[in-house]
Formats: C-alpha cells, sequence, structure tokens
C-alpha cells in the first residue's frame, strides 16, 4: 500500500543568512526576523511556502534558534495565515557554521523524503511554486542525474544587489551550462565564458537580465552530493561544483523563469531591503502587501491613496504623511512632522517639525523635536535625540541612543560596545569608538560576503564596506520591476548575442591598455600581450591598426575625462602609451587605419567631436599621422554623410596645404640660388 501514499510537498527554509551585511542588527538577533514593512522576513518566507501548497517545512538555524521557535509557537498561537493546512518544524544545529552544514546536518537527520523547495527566509516571493515542482518531476524522469531546478527572474532593474546572475543554458532543456553572479560592487565591462560551453553545445542561451532570489526544486539527491563534497559551503559552491564535475558527479541543474506577473527577490543587504520594502507599500508584490492580514486573521491597517497604511489606533494627522507611508498601532507623530517613503513600526514617537524621508523605524523608537532622518534604519527601542541629521544609510542598533545634536552619514552606530564581532582568527578586543552611552560607531568593513561564489577573485586583505541604502532608486512609475518584454526590441535584450572576434579583440585590447596606464606597464609587455590577443582572433594588420587606436581612445580616462577636458587626457594617456600605438601605426596605410578609426570614435564620442580637430592636429605634431595621410583620408570623407567632420576638418587641411605651399616656395628659392 505504500506506494499509494500521497507525496508530501516538503520544503526547506534556511533561516541564517547575510550575517555579515546586515550589521549592526545581525548582531543583536537573527536576520530572519528582521521585519519588513512590520512583517517578519520569516513570514514572508512561510506565506510563499503556504501559498505553493507545501505541507511539511523545515526551517533549519543555528544561530538564535530558541528566537525562531518562540516566533513560529507565538504564530500557531495567533492563527497566523502561513500555520494553516501546513506543519512547521524548527531544527538546528551547534556546529552549523555555513549552508553547506545546513544541508549536511539534513542529510544526516534523513527527514526529507523525496522532492523538495528550498528557500531561504530573506526571500520574498508571491509566486506559486507547484509549476516549477512539476517541471522539475517531469526532467527527472527524462534524467535521473537531475539533482537541482533552480528559479529566477527577469528584470529590467538596473541596481546591483548581489541578487544578479549570468547564466548560460541549453535553449532546448533547459540544462545550466554556466552560471557567473555579478559582483555588487563593480560593473563588469566583459564576461570570460569557457569555450566548452558553446564547443559542446549546438543551442545555447546567454541570459544577463535575471535575478537570483535564491528557490530551488531539490532532488533527494541533493542533500547527498552535499555530505559528498565538504567543499561545498554555499549554494554557489554546489552549483559551480556540479558544472565542473558533471561526469564524475553524475548530476545536472536545470533552470526555471518565473513569469513576469509574478515577484521574487532576496533580501540580501540593505539597498536591497529599500527595494523591496518600496515594491511592497506600492504593491508590487500583491497579495504580499501591508494590508494583507498576516497576524489573528485580521488586518492591522487602513490603506488609503498616495500608499498610505495607517492604523485605526496610530495617533497622526493625514496631512503629515504625504506618500507610501506605514505606520503601525501606537505609534504617535507630534505637530508640523512630516514623513513620506517611511515604514514606521509600533509604538513609536516622533516629536514636532520632523523631516522623515526613506526611513525605517522598528518598534518603540523615539525621534525628538527638530530631527531629520533620511535614507536610514533605526532599530527597535532606540532613542534620537532632539535636533539630529542623521542619513546617507546610516543603521542605529536596538536600544542605543544618539545625543541631541549628532550628525551622522554613513554610520553604523550600536549601542554597546561588546557588540562588535572581531575575527574569529585574532582573538583581539576591538574597541570601538564612543559617541555617547549607548552609541558606538561599528566599523561597516568586511572581507566580502560569504554567499559569494566569485569571492576568490579578491585578494585575502581586500575589505569592502556594507551596502548601505541612498538615493539609488528611481521613482516606480518610471522603472518597472518586471521586464515586459512586449515588443521586439525588449525581447531582443532578453538573451545575449555572442560577440564576434573583433569585439572579443577590442575589449581585450582596452583592458590592456587601461590596465598598462593605471599601472604604468613597460609599453613591450602591452606589445606582447596586445599580439597574443591578435593572434589568438586572427587578426589581420589593417585590422590590429585600427583597433589599437580605437582602443586609445575607448579607454575609461578618455570616455569619461576629469572636467571633461579630452586634451588634457588624450595628452596623458598618449605620453605613457605613444610607444604602443607608434609600434602599429608606422607606414601611410597604418596611418589611415588611425584616422579611420579616429572616425568611428569621433562617432561615437561627443567629446571627441567637439575637439577633432585638435585631436588630429596633435597626433600630427606628435608624428603619429603625416600630412599625406590626413590630406587622403580627407580626400575620401563623404560630403554628405560626413559633411560634419569635413567641416570641422576644413581649417586644418587649409593650413596644412598652406604649410605645403610655403615649403614648396622655399625650396624653389633655394634651387635657384
Amino acid at each position: 500500500m505504500a506506494q499509494f501514499e500521497k507525496e508530501i510537498v516538503q520544503a526547506i527554509l534556511i533561516a541564517d543568512n547575510n550575517e555579515w551585511n546586515f550589521k549592526p542588527l545581525s548582531d543583536e538577533g537573527s536576520t530572519a526576523l528582521l521585519p519588513l514593512v512590520n512583517v517578519r522576513m520569516l513570514d514572508y518566507a512561510l506565506i510563499a511556502l503556504n501559498r505553493s501548497g507545501v505541507e511539511e517545512v523545515f526551517v533549519y538555524a543555528s544561530l538564535y534558534l530558541q528566537d525562531i521557535r518562540d516566533h513560529i509557537k507565538a504564530g500557531i498561537a495567533t492563527y497566523a495565515s502561513w500555520s494553516f493546512k501546513m506543519t512547521v518544524h524548527v531544527i538546528g544545529g551547534e556546529g552549523c557554521r555555513c549552508f553547506g552544514d545546513a544541508m549536511r546536518d539534513l542529510d544526516a537527520k534523513a527527514l526529507i523524503r523525496g522532492n523538495f523547495i528550498l528557500l531561504g527566509a530573506d526571500t520574498v516571493t508571491n509566486a506559486d511554486l507547484r509549476p516549477v515542482l512539476e517541471q522539475h518531476k517531469r526532467q527527472a524522469k527524462f534524467d535521473k542525474g537531475n539533482a537541482a531546478t533552480l528559479v529566477f527572474k527577469e528584470c529590467s532593474n538596473n541596481l546591483r544587489t548581489g541578487n544578479e546572475v549570468l547564466i548560460a543554458v541549453d535553449k532546448r532543456n533547459d540544462r545550466l551550462h554556466y552560471h557567473q553572479r555579478l559582483k555588487i560592487h563593480q560593473k563588469e565591462s566583459r564576461y570570460q565564458i569557457p569555450l566548452d560551453v558553446f564547443l559542446g553545445n549546438s543551442c545555447v542561451e546567454l541570459h544577463h537580465n535575471l535575478l537570483d532570489p535564491q528557490i530551488a526544486i531539490g532532488s533527494p539527491s541533493m542533500l547527498s552530493l552535499f555530505s559528498d563534497n565538504f567543499d561545498f559551503q554555499t549554494r554557489d559552491d554546489f552549483v559551480r561544483g556540479l558544472l565542473i564535475n558533471e561526469e564524475l558527479l553524475d548530476s545536472r541543474i536545470y533552470v526555471a523563469l518565473l513569469p513576469a506577473t509574478q515577484y521574487a527577490y532576496k533580501v540580501n543587504s540593505w539597498p536591497a531591503y529599500q527595494l523591496v520594502s518600496r515594491d511592497i507599500v506600492n504593491r508590487w508584490a500583491y497579495p504580499l502587501v501591508p494590508d494583507m492580514g498576516v497576524y489573528k486573521l485580521q488586518q492591522q491597517y487602513v490603506f488609503h491613496k498616495d500608499n498610505i497604511y495607517k492604523s485605526n489606533e496610530a495617533h497622526v494627522s493625514k496631512v503629515a504623511l504625504q506618500e507610501n507611508v506605514v505606520i503601525q498601532a501606537g505609534s504617535h507623530v507630534d505637530s508640523n512632522s512630516v514623513i513620506s517613503d517611511s515604514v514606521i513600526g509600533a509604538n513609536c514617537q516622533i516629536g514636532k517639525n520632523c523631516r522623515l524621508k526613506n526611513v525605517f523605524l522598528m518598534a518603540n523608537v523615539i525621534v525628538k523635536d527638530n530631527c531629520r532622518l533620511e535614507h536610514c534604519v533605526v532599530g527597535a527601542g532606540a532613542i534620537i535625540n532632539e535636533e539630529c541629521d542623521v542619513s546617507a544609510g546610516c543603521v542605529l542598533g536596538a536600544n542605543s541612543e544618539l545625543p541631541a545634536k549628532t550628525r551622522l552619514a554613513r554610520t553604523l552606530i550600536t549601542s554597546t560596545p561588546s557588540t562588535q564581532k572581531s575575527d574569529e582568527l585574532e582573538q583581539e578586543a576591538v574597541y570601538l569608538l564612543s559617541l555617547g552611552p549607548k552609541a558606538y560607531i561599528v566599523s561597516d568593513l568586511t572581507t566580502g560576503d560569504p554567499e559569494d561564489s566569485d569571492g576568490e577573485d579578491l585578494m585575502p586583505q581586500q575589505t569592502l564596506s556594507i551596502p548601505k541604502m541612498g538615493d539609488l532608486l528611481a521613482d516606480l512609475d518610471e522603472i518597472s520591476y518586471c521586464s515586459d518584454l512586449s515588443d521586439d526590441e525588449d525581447a531582443s535584450r532578453a538573451v545575449t548575442p555572442l560577440p564576434d572576434d573583433t569585439n572579443i579583440f577590442l575589449g581585450e585590447v582596452i583592458d590592456s591598455l587601461s590596465r598598462g596606464f593605471r599601472e604604468k606597464s613597460n609599453p613591450d609587455f602591452l606589445i606582447l600581450e596586445i599580439n597574443s590577443s591578435r593572434y589568438a582572433y586572427n587578426m589581420s594588420l589593417k585590422e590590429v591598426n585600427f583597433n589599437v587606436v580605437k582602443a586609445v581612445f575607448g579607454m575609461p580616462s578618455i570616455v569619461e575625462p576629469a572636467n571633461n577636458n579630452v586634451l588634457v587626457a588624450i595628452n596623458a594617456v598618449f605620453k605613457q602609451l605613444g610607444t604602443v600605438v607608434s609600434n602599429y601605426i608606422k607606414s601611410e596605410d597604418a596611418m589611415l587605419d588611425c584616422l579611420k578609426a579616429l572616425e568611428d570614435v569621433y562617432e561615437e564620442n561627443p567629446l571627441v567631436r567637439e575637439k577633432i580637430s585638435q585631436i588630429v592636429h596633435y597626433l600630427y605634431d606628435k608624428d603619429f599621422v603625416s600630412e599625406d595621410a590626413i590630406q587622403a583620408w580627407y580626400a575620401q570623407l563623404d560630403d554628405q554623410e560626413h559633411a560634419h567632420l569635413r567641416q570641422s576638418m576644413a581649417k586644418l587641411v587649409q593650413w596644412l596645404d598652406q604649410s605645403s605651399e610655403e615649403e614648396d616656395d622655399d625650396d624653389d628659392d633655394e634651387d635657384e640660388d
């Protein structure tokens, strides 16, 4: 009879995430219990699983395990919306230090009996995951080595929050062949993808506009793969390990994309926290909205126009709330204070003449008179005294107290000096700068996100600052969270075409020259690099001449020069890299290639367009191009197509003609003498 038993839909929910970049609040409690629009992040994840038909959930936690258990018990006692038709177990282990350890512990406990949904407590989604689960099961029938299906979401938002990925998939069966997490602190000018990805697969699609909400469907073998491979510390380690050792492990990964109408985002940093809060307040994640009623089967707010959510038990004038504001029960706002784009927790007290914009107050916060708060988070029970100015990504820990007339920007504050965690390898006391008896500045430096799959690219001593809130987000009326690929142009952007060899060569030369200019490298080494790239991509000498010049003018220092002074930037570059250019621009034909490249740059760079005559004159003075080459190039310019360029160059060419005639006259006079 066992074969006829219905398979129970199970899920694993990992509660310990992002301990490194939610300081100082992550040092004071579990990030899974961090309020997001006055609802714990753990509750959003449980609601998502309940909506997807999950019957049994295992919440895994090691840090603050008892706090998680108490919250689950309280949720069940108050009839939380996720508590119906779903059993929730809280488990954990003291030795768990990472995601991989949690998966190995779950495998040892043998709690998972089939395919399961894997989710983080910091994931906010309204997606119904049942179709993805069914897709995974169908795929597993054809491929017994199907270890997992990763879920991604298309997005047109150009912000970097650490959730963005580049992937290569087989168009025929959605099998994953390449995975790269994009860095939050930089924008890549190019991507390096192994050639084997394209040689071994005839139908490969590149997706560069995807968000990773950390949702996956796992096969039973997924847990055992973690147990067999102790170097799998993070989910990205698991993905990278399987892609590299597919044949050895006999395991493969597949991909599923959520529909455009569904919302999914991982709250992994303060900028992501700000973005998701705005999406919830603006109802992009419906039915995950402030007035959904998570607890006690009742709504906490009355929804007003301009996205204002106000509890009936909050004492505040409607005039004080401008737009996109959530204010919970028991909070009080005095006269002449104005609040916009903010979330106010329960029992907060805001004094007179205060200005709050993009502010997130937890419960029981006191803000006294004449304060200005912008782009900041204030922990529960904190006090901000009179005439304080807090802005630019500040985070105040729970129970901290800011002295009157304090000015803070991009600063993390904790209430006790013992909260700061020192490096485990260096058992040294950490001394914090004090602003007051309950206000200590916390270091915002880190050696990198432990969940970052590309962390090995960082130097061991390299440190990064924790991402902070800021005025990075355009109005939600101007940008859409979801990419609505409704026309051919947008659809064409969803899949990146493969660049040809010429563009790849040009990109490599730009990178080599930019690095050489920045590091003041030996020109001979740069020439060797360029020649190596030339032979690798089978470039002709004419193509090399053209692209070397184009690469010089495509360097960031020329494209975006200081004070828009492109002539000074060009002089600095050629002073250092002139030897490299001279190595290729020797003959008259090469000089023509140089000027034709400059013709392309003229069309692309408005700063070069304004100074084209002076730039050509500079190249002439420095002997990079000759008079004959300039005149021959000018003669080839079409009167209609290049009318503006010819007009800009006319005086220089006329001056060159006059100089040539004068030289000829002088030569004739010398011959007569």
